[in-house]
């Protein structure tokens, strides 16, 4: 059997530290962003200052790790299995700007969209890379959900540049041509890989195992997309070539919020066909927040295309879906919260 692209065995300590951990900062960043959409604004804070004091944490981490492991990280880095869960990187750092661009703070704002466009830039090339020249044919089972995190990050890139216009002044042009550009490369790579995975799951031996909270980031990425066109239907743009791509950016924001809508039943079915009918156990890792954050995402998408589109009834579906999320963050949370408690116990007794 092939053995070049299995996932490596987990490692203690730091050396361990999983890239997708931002995830955590994406799902808490979302239900903040969306809080905040739907008047919840002591909700919204809290969330805020929990995302904010994660991300710090984590940045130092993997800086850390980094440091002192390097080769751990590059051994993620150069496997098709994990070198997207970095893009969790951008995309958490793309939300903590709009939290804070939210809160008044412009530069720090615009320093994150400028940290996160760089780690993207770096991420994408390289996973491509890999994609090309460390997989090859026989290795098509390394497809998973997971590799659209690369959508997600570029969509949010969208979103924080769109919130960034108003104050850029002479430079808005350049960032609204940026944006633009960036949500059609989002549609290409999501077109790209959609097709992959449905392949994947649809045509080749499907395994419980093979089922998991990264399923979830392929409706996930479809409702930041849904999201990111709502966001550029609100700007006005200058250049007339940006406003001829109105009405297609209208149709197809709606046409990916329904199709983030039909994901849904079909993932939970994939879990139910997993822990009801396979009895498999749900236990936390960090990939679970990769279920929370599309619950999310599709929450705020759809209150922001419910006011696009002057629709009511998307900002109720709105206002359930944010209070599924924040459920299913408790519940990632809690469970976290007992593994760090079971490390720590195990670290006193050792």
């Amino acid at each position: 059997m092939d053995t070049a692209f299995v996932a490596p065995l987990p490692r203690p300590g730091l050396a361990g530290l999983h890239p997708g951990n931002f995830a955590l900062v994406m799902a808490t960043g979302i239900l903040s962003l969306g809080f905040g959409l739907l008047g919840h604004a002591s909700l919204a804070n809290a969330l805020f200052a929990i995302g904010l004091a994660a991300w710090m944490i984590l940045v130092c981490l993997s800086a850390a790790r980094a440091i002192r492991h390097f080769g751990a990280v590059r051994d993620d880095l150069l496997n098709p299995k994990m070198v997207f869960g970095f893009f969790t990187l951008v995309a958490a750092t793309s939300l903590v700007g709009q939290m804070l661009l939210a809160r008044g703070e412009v530069e720090l704002a615009m320093a994150c969209w400028g940290l996160a466009f760089g780690a993207w830039c770096l991420l994408l090339y390289l996973a491509f890379s890999v994609l090309t020249f460390l997989s090859h044919e026989n290795n098509v089972n390394i497809m998973h959900g997971g590799w659209l995190i690369a959508i997600v990050g570029t969509q949010s890139l969208v979103l924080l540049g769109t919130a960034l216009v108003p104050h850029l002044g002479a430079y808005a042009t350049y960032m609204q041509v940026e944006v633009h550009m960036l949500w059609g490369l989002g549609l290409m790579f999501y077109g790209i890989f959609v097709t992959l995975f449905c392949y994947r799951i649809f045509f080749l031996a499907l395994k419980p195992d093979d089922v998991g909270p990264l399923l979830w980031v392929v409706m996930g990425a479809a409702a930041i997309s849904a999201n990111a066109g709502t966001q550029l239907i609100a700007i006005d743009p200058v250049l007339p070539f940006l406003k001829a791509q109105r009405p297609f950016i209208d149709g197809v924001t709606l046409m990916l919020w329904a199709w983030a809508t039909w994901w849904i039943p079909l993932l939970f079915l994939f879990g139910l066909w997993k822990h009801g009918v396979n009895r498999r156990p749900l236990r936390y890792e960090p990939v679970l927040w990769s279920f929370v954050f599309p619950l999310g995402m599709y929450a705020v998408a759809s209150a922001r295309l419910g006011l696009a589109a002057e629709f009511p009834p998307l900002e109720w579906i709105s206002r359930l879906m944010i209070w599924v999320a924040l459920a299913a963050w408790l519940l990632a949370l809690l469970g976290l919260g007992q593994r760090l408690l079971r490390l720590g116990s195990g670290h006193r007794t050792a």
